[in-house]
């Protein structure tokens, strides 16, 4: 890039610092924070610079003065549970999502100071666009807005770079002018997208904007390229698989003959489900074979490991998916360091944004846009 000095960030809620890597080596992290353990833990083991900026508490407990200059951008990918189904989708009033107040008052602390974030990302589950009637959203959009911004959504399926299908929300918020050549149409204005800018009232609708970003190319790799060989995992029972064989609707059981009478080798996902069936709950395992994994969960919240179904040579065998698939599915490169623990190692990438989605915005917005921005005061 041509202007002058590092592009600097701050990142909130960073867990094992995905963000981080999506950003690239152009970035230079100033600040991040996490309150839980296991993923401090992985995020200092990961990056041998953490102990000059990396701060493990709650965000609450944290004063602005512990970030230093301006930065060119704060990235926030505050806890989703309370935006998502599986949390019941208790809105921004929620227990976990409300830490993003925790992080909005140091932004706006830093305002007070002209230190405010040049620009913001704010990543969480597509259920922000809806949560609420929408309400939250447009709290959201009215809390940038106070505070100078304007911004636009984008929704984004990891599905586009990875092999898993994980749709997420990044609401992108600047203070500087915008380049027309960054406003215009793009496949990532979902429906979702455009029906919670309809619902935003006129003076927040006049601060939104429409980012605009091309599609990524056509996605290379399915599932089954991700995989550990099969002799360096744990295989369920014959008897496990059976179980959960049995726990299929006929429809399940349809794709599975098909798979085994194909006589390739043909990898699945398979999920378990609580269905309605006349009148009652009955729990289902529902298998998918179209080279995708489901969205990856953190092992706690009534969610648990993934399951992999394998169809080979007319037989059928699953297995949990491991820490090392879980983070490949997220883009992290084999080199990442992993808790040894599975659960621990999943809790970390499945709380985690996909890195290819990040180095996507980077450089399709965030790096263009720092480009026509003034240059960053260096941190001291």
């Amino acid at each position: 890039m041509s202007r002058a000095g590092p592009l600097t960030f701050y990142e909130f809620f960073a867990g094992g610092g995905m963000a981080r890597l999506g950003l690239g080596d152009a970035w230079t992290c100033a600040f991040a924070n996490d309150f839980d353990p296991v993923k401090a833990a992985t995020y200092r083991d990961n990056f041998p610079d953490a102990a000059d900026h990396f701060h493990e508490g709650d965000v609450w407990a944290l004063a602005p003065e512990r970030l230093p200059g301006r930065a060119d951008l704060a990235w926030a990918s505050s806890p989703c549970q309370d935006f998502s189904l599986a949390g019941g989708r208790a809105g921004l009033a929620g227990g976990r999502s409300s830490a993003f107040f925790g992080f909005w008052r140091l932004v706006e602390a830093l305002a007070a100071e002209g230190r405010a974030p040049r620009n913001v990302v704010i990543e969480n589950v597509s259920g922000l666009l809806t949560s609420h009637g929408g309400a939250d959203f447009t709290a959201l959009c009215a809390a940038l807005a106070a505070a100078g911004y304007r911004f636009g959504a984008l929704e984004i399926d990891a599905a586009a770079f990875l092999p898993q299908s994980r749709p997420r929300v990044f609401v992108i918020a600047t203070r500087e002018p915008v380049p027309p050549a960054l406003v215009g149409d793009s496949p990532f204005q979902t429906r979702a997208v455009r029906e919670a800018q309809a619902r935003l009232p006129a003076e927040l609708a006049a601060r939104w904007i429409w980012w605009r970003g091309e599609a990524p190319g056509r996605r290379n790799t399915a599932l089954a390229d991700i995989l550990e060989p099969d002799d360096a995992v744990a295989w369920h029972t014959p008897d496990k698989t059976r179980i959960l064989l049995a726990m299929m609707s006929p429809l399940h059981r349809a794709r599975i003959a098909q798979a085994q009478a194909g006589g390739e080798r043909v990898v699945g996902g398979l999920f378990r489900r609580m269905r309605v069936e006349q009148g009652a709950k009955v729990q289902r395992a529902e298998a998918r074979f179209d080279g995708l994994a489901g969205c990856l969960r953190t092992p706690r919240g009534g969610s648990s490991r993934q399951t992999l179904v394998v169809a080979d040579a007319g037989q059928v065998r699953t297995r949990l998916i491991s820490g090392r698939e879980g983070a490949r599915l997220m883009g992290l490169p084999d080199a990442y360091r992993l808790p040894r623990a599975e659960t621990s190692a999943l809790h970390v990438v499945g709380d985690g944004v996909a890195v290819p989605v990040v180095r996507w915005l980077a450089a399709r917005l965030l790096e263009p846009l720092l480009e026509a921005q003034a240059p960053a005061v260096v941190a001291a």
